[in-house]
């Protein structure tokens, strides 16, 4: 087989290989350590070359192709990838989304921190779909949480967007969202989102969790973008809907699943929340082999 050229990424992976190189590089430390790979160094002569391709043994949607070359090409940078299905794509059962070729050495040892990423992110990208699927034709879009994998959050949250989702704030720093235990603190609904108007920025959006429509009334009256409508039944949040009236984002959270995004997306509200796109999603199964 002849050595394959690099070829550009397609679809959501356009700036994805900046953010994930120091995550890779800490994955393939972890898995090299100090020694180096052992078994392959002391079966596979250093100037061998080999051909191989990942092979998906489940169907979903493809997430992480770029992080998962870089397991390679940061061993070697004479190995090349061929993307054959590229990210947000779905692939079947049995079919081929790459293709390797250069040295072998580099190829076994970034085995495993390869699919390990890929398996892992496009298990984020397909249990995303599987919601966007379930709410298509109403007006909610599904989004993820902070709730992530500590130093995978920049890749789970790509993998979210790949699976047709997509993102909530980044991080803290990205917007104010006002909890429960922020409220309890406060006092009330209406001193936390004072002081927090007084500390933001003129550009910097403010939601408020709530958790019926007593405290829904509180935040409405006051200068909000946003409210988090947390762990309210279908009707409830219909009703919430038609006291917001279209005049700030409302956002369903809690208690989101494939048996309930429907109905929850059915109230008419603006975005679904849910953590078990990357607390719960299952992997996807990928296998390197040797051609």
């Amino acid at each position: 087989m002849k050595p394959l050229r690099n070829v550009p990424l397609r679809g959501c992976a356009a700036s994805l290989e900046l953010a994930a190189e120091p995550i890779v590089r800490a994955a393939l430390l972890e898995d090299i350590g100090h020694g180096g790979d052992l078994t392959t160094e002391a079966i596979v002569a250093a100037d061998r070359t080999a051909a191989a391709r990942i092979v998906a043994r489940a169907s979903g949607i493809v997430a992480g192709l770029p992080a998962a070359s870089l397991a390679f090409t940061l061993l070697d940078d004479r190995v090349a990838i061929s993307i054959r299905i590229a990210d947000g794509e779905r692939v079947e059962r049995d079919a081929t989304v790459a293709e390797i070729a250069g040295p072998a050495r580099a190829i076994l040892t970034g085995e495993r921190t390869a699919l390990n990423l890929l398996s892992r992110l496009s298990g984020v990208a397909s249990a995303t779909r599987r919601l966007v699927d379930l709410v298509a034709g109403t007006r909610a879009q599904i989004v993820d949480t902070r709730k992530t994998t500590p130093g995978l959050r920049v890749l789970e949250r790509y993998a979210v967007v790949c699976g047709g989702g997509r993102n909530h704030r980044f991080g803290l720093d990205g917007a104010v969202l006002i909890k429960d235990n922020h409220l309890a603190l406060a006092g009330s609904i209406r001193a936390a989102i004072a002081a927090a108007r007084a500390h933001a920025g003129h550009m910097v959006k403010i939601e408020v969790e709530v958790e019926n429509l007593e405290q829904l009334r509180e935040a409405l009256a006051e200068p909000i973008d946003a409210v988090l409508l947390d762990n309210m039944t279908p009707a409830q949040l219909a009703e919430a809907v038609r006291e917001v009236n279209g005049r700030i984002l409302t956002e369903a959270s809690g208690g989101v699943t494939e048996a309930t995004v429907a109905e929850i997306a059915r109230t008419g509200v603006d975005v679904i929340s849910a953590g078990a796109l990357t607390h719960s999603a299952p992997a996807l199964d990928f296998s390197l082999e040797i051609v």
